[in-house]
């Protein structure tokens, strides 16, 4: 009777008799290695990682951007349209700004007058173009001042403040722009008008002054962030002048932040010269002025409203546009505004 040969006397090994040297049988360790990018038999394939899509990040910060800049431009739509009521009245405008026509005087708003007329017949729509070349020059003018001003007075507290020779003087002229805090721009405003005539100049001057500490403010604080930085370090290290560190490093970075400021700086000032005009510290007759036109207005607000609504609202779309814009334009220059948008 014949025999089955055993595989010990055939010669052949059985793989599941066979150890490895970690211990492992032979043939579990054969079942378990399988061949890059397949996999083993019987077994169910893992999912694939899910990543997002690059077109879905692209168009979320599209959507993130749309956002934060909204703001931006309906003020830049707003301030623009400030601006071409301003220069069309050097072109064009309905009626003469000092004509005046009794018989026409207290219209409601029609074809002829669009606006109506005041209580001298003279054209509501005309005087509001012309408002708004005062409006702007005072807003241009005041916003130089301080921004001329205020920039370096801040850049130069800072700079000062690095070294612990100059921390002293630095403190110095930030308390003495503290100071300049108490003189708001109504009493600066009477201050000049007792020592020379109440005008335009004197309201432009006095507004300007009044903004000073909020751009020396401003420039200080990005100044002294800036100054932290690596590669103002880096500067240092090369032996760069301070000057030229001031100027060609600290000023670009804090453009945004003092652009931002105008910004907001402007609307004040629109708002400051009506009031001033309002009081009868401002813009004089016979120039057209928002804020005079809300002073002569304002005994006829129970009959003819409307003298009083034009003049107020553009007060309200000037200071409106130039806030919007410039909330905008904080959004699009601050880091962390941009970063959050981007998480």
């Amino acid at each position: 009777m014949s025999q089955n040969p055993s595989p010990a006397s055939s010669g052949e090994t059985n793989p599941r008799n066979v150890v490895t040297a970690d211990g492992i049988p032979a043939a579990a360790s054969a079942e378990g290695t399988t061949a890059p990018g397949t996999t083993a038999p019987g077994t169910a394939a893992p999912e694939a990682a899910v990543r997002p899509s690059r077109r879905t990040g692209v168009d979320q910060r599209k959507r993130t951007l749309l956002r934060l800049n909204a703001s931006m431009v309906i003020g830049a739509v707003l301030v623009i349209l400030i601006f071409a009521l301003a220069l069309v009245s050097f072109l064009w405008t309905p009626y003469d700004p000092s004509a005046v026509d009794p018989v026409a005087r207290l219209q409601s708003s029609s074809l002829e007058h669009p606006f109506g007329t005041d209580m001298f017949g003279r054209d509501t729509l005309t005087w509001v173009m012309y408002g708004a070349r005062i409006t702007l020059m005072v807003g241009i003018v005041a916003v130089g001042i301080a921004l001329l001003i205020g920039t370096p007075i801040g850049v130069i507290a800072a700079l000062f403040a690095q070294y612990p020779w100059g921390a002293w003087i630095g403190a110095v002229i930030m308390r003495a722009n503290d100071i300049l805090l108490a003189f708001p721009a109504l009493l600066l405003a009477i201050i000049f008008a007792a020592v020379y005539q109440p005008g335009t100049g004197p309201a432009m001057v006095a507004v300007g002054i009044a903004a000073i500490p909020g751009f020396a403010r401003v420039a200080r604080s990005g100044t002294m962030q800036v100054l932290g930085s690596e590669y103002v370090r880096a500067a240092r290290a090369s032996n760069r002048r301070v000057p030229a560190i001031a100027l060609f490093h600290v000023l670009p970075n804090i453009a945004g932040m003092v652009i931002v400021q105008a910004s907001v700086a402007f609307a004040i000032s629109i708002l400051a010269e009506a009031g001033l005009s309002f009081l009868g510290l401002g813009t004089q007759a016979p120039v057209p002025s928002w804020g005079r036109m809300l002073q002569e207005s304002q005994q006829f607000l129970s009959t003819h409203p409307g003298l009083a609504l034009w003049p107020g609202l553009f007060i309200a779309l000037a200071v409106l546009g130039f806030n919007l814009l410039g909330d905008g334009l904080r959004d699009r220059f601050d880091p962390k505004m941009e970063a959050r948008g981007n998480g």
